[in-house]
């Protein structure tokens, strides 16, 4: 079976064509530039990037993929969570295409298509497994029993792990989004140079990182121009080192705990270079298997969204065309 996946949960505006939830076809992605002069996603501009692009990048997905409509045998698309304007775009346009074309439709979990991620990539990865979302929007440790059987060990109190990382990434004046390139600065800083806090530490695995903002911005207020630019790659390193170590340090407690062999990141996150350094090690010394996406699956894709719907098809079958956008959707 072929199946159309469309991701627009935010401002990547995505469609993919994958074979029985395993093989990727195409998987084409369009970041939206318009964000960048306000320093964050404005919902309502992603909306309008979305309805201007929507289309073309349908057409380039089923070029890459050398099919036609024809050849689909399934729609699928994220309902939520994500903003509401963006999410109704492309639910809206993917219910509309299956309906003109009596293809199937199954609307999607976002957060379940991180976990698909791995799949696509990984076909030994164990069915039962335990799962790090890591992105913009999202912090959450997860127990994947089974696909649809779910769960949740942890979450972020406020502020999600990739919100962190842009932020202070626009705090040292990297742009935005700045996760990657906060990452490549930090590979030339010393992690040592400031102790940053390391948040809820002892709270099972519940994660925050509003207050690590916060000492960073407090940290770089006390520093003149010149002590900021001498220091900026430092500062990048401590800051990545106090966030990535939480994570890893609760990942490796549950794996331990629950006695789980396998475990995954995924989301935008799960491209930091030494958040995965850092998992590898600590998993290694545990006899535990770490498995992480590509970076063109890290990010938001419509790949995922096609896994997920596929392997939901197979569950519950088609989906209903009532189906709403729920922009605080949850795995619960």
């Amino acid at each position: 079976m072929l199946i159309l996946g469309i991701e627009t949960s935010c401002d990547e505006t995505a469609a993919a064509v994958v074979r029985d939830g395993r093989d990727i076809l195409s998987n084409v992605i369009l970041s939206q530039a318009a964000h960048v002069r306000f320093g964050g996603v404005v919902p309502e501009v992603a909306s309008r990037e979305h309805v201007k692009t929507i289309i073309p990048v349908l057409d380039q997905a089923l070029s890459e993929a050398d099919v036609t409509l024809e050849d689909i045998g399934l729609v699928a698309a994220t309902m939520g969570p994500g903003l509401i304007g963006p999410l109704l775009v492309g639910l809206t346009f993917a219910k509309g295409l299956a309906y003109a074309r009596g293809i199937p439709f199954v609307p999607v979990n976002h957060l379940e298509g991180h976990f698909a991620a791995n799949v696509l990539e990984h076909h030994d990865l164990d069915r039962h497994h335990l799962s790090l979302i890591v992105s913009g929007g999202h912090t959450l440790l997860v127990e994947v029993v089974e696909f649809g059987n779910y769960h949740i060990l942890g979450r972020t109190k406020d502020d999600a792990a990739g919100e962190a990382f842009d932020k202070v990434a626009k705090l040292l004046d990297l742009g935005y989004p700045g996760g990657a390139e906060l990452d490549r600065l930090a590979q030339s800083g010393n992690p040592r140079y400031v102790r940053f806090p390391r948040a809820v530490r002892h709270e099972d695995y519940q994660f925050s990182y509003s207050g690590l903002k916060t000492a960073v911005a407090l940290h770089l207020k006390k520093l003149s121009p010149e002590e900021l630019e001498k220091h900026r790659a430092d500062i990048a390193a401590s800051f990545q080192e106090a966030a990535v170590e939480v994570l890893v340090e609760k990942t490796t407690k549950a794996a331990s705990q629950k006695g789980i062999r396998d475990v995954t990141i995924s989301g935008g996150v799960a491209a930091n270079s030494r958040l995965r350094q850092m998992m590898a090690k600590q998993l290694g010394q545990h006899n535990r298997r770490l498995f992480y996406p590509s970076p063109s699956l890290c990010t938001d894709n419509a790949a995922m969204i096609a896994a997920a719907g596929f392997y939901r098809f197979v569950k519950d079958g088609p989906g209903e065309l009532i189906a709403n956008a729920i922009p605080y959707l949850t795995l619960d």
